[in-house]
């Protein structure tokens, strides 16, 4: 680890940056899988307001 002190005599301690790499693309499933997840949670937030418009 990496300390460093200013003129007050703090202590700054810098992380190790962690290792980049690249994303790939979605396959076909995880694609499926998004759209499942994205219309489950747009269904649940509509009935949610659904909910809330008929109890006020």
């Amino acid at each position: 680890m990496y300390t460093t002190t200013n003129e007050n005599g703090i202590l700054n301690n810098y992380p190790v940056a962690p290792k980049m790499y690249y994303s790939s693309y979605p396959d076909g499933l995880q694609q499926r899988r998004y759209l499942m997840q994205g219309l489950l949670a747009t269904t649940f937030v509509g009935s949610l307001l659904l909910t809330a418009l008929a109890c006020s």
